[in-house]
């Protein structure tokens, strides 16, 4: 597949780091900025015409809308979303200029938060931030 918004090695490892992390319980990975997106994986029991498009909007703008709302909270610095839905869940670990998303069956608080810290990681170090 030919990557147009990141690298193959970008998208390797963070698509490996959440199949790791979540072994049969991973349902989708999405890659994302403030202009575009792409689709890194997606489980063969899914529909594959989802339409990514205003879901993504919503979750940059909400990355964005949480952080401004919490900067000052004595929750201390925001560091990631996990959404609960009917059929799954969805994990939104971001940096300033990018994200991802993933979809999952259920897992623990826990392996969540190992999760974002290392798609976190994995996209600091790409932009050089870290």
């Amino acid at each position: 597949m030919t990557r147009n918004i990141l690298s193959d090695d970008l998208a390797d490892s963070i698509v490996t780091t959440a199949r790791t992390a979540t072994g049969d319980s991973l349902r989708s990975v999405t890659y994302f900025t403030r202009a575009n997106f792409e689709q890194l994986y997606l489980r063969e029991d899914l529909e594959q015409d989802a339409d990514l498009n205003d879901f993504v909007g919503h979750e940059w703008q909400g990355y964005k809308q949480t952080k401004n709302a919490y900067q000052d909270s004595e929750l201390g610095e925001y560091r990631f979303t996990v959404r609960a839905f009917e059929n799954g869940y969805l994990l939104r670990a971001t940096t300033e200029r990018q994200g991802v998303l993933i979809t999952t069956d259920g897992l623990s608080m826990g392996s969540y938060e190992e999760i974002a810290e290392a798609i976190e990681r994995l996209l600091r170090e790409e932009s050089g931030k870290e």
